[in-house]
């Protein structure tokens, strides 16, 4: 499966972005000071976003010689076949 960059991006901040909301929510109903809201808020989206981004690479990493393998052209297995006759059409 092949997601494009800008894909991998909008999800990773759209992640980023659920989890800093939440965490937001949570946070304003805690007795805290508005400044130590706003710190935590900033620190857990920019967390998820980085957190989301290091995963999906190590998930690229680890798949790139799974779809190089499955590039790879095997001529024993090929299932093609030669016609012999022109009315040897399979329909």
């Amino acid at each position: 499966m092949y997601i494009s960059h800008r894909a991998i991006q909008i999800r990773n901040l759209t992640q980023a972005t659920v989890n800093g909301s939440l965490t937001l929510i949570i946070l304003l109903i805690a007795p805290l000071g508005l400044a130590a809201v706003i710190i935590n808020t900033v620190l857990v989206t920019l967390a998820s976003y980085l957190t989301a981004t290091i995963s999906d690479r190590v998930i690229y990493y680890l798949q790139k010689d799974s779809i190089r393998a499955e590039l790879v052209n095997n001529p024993h297995e090929s299932k093609i076949q030669k016609r012999s006759q022109s009315s040897d059409l399979d329909r």
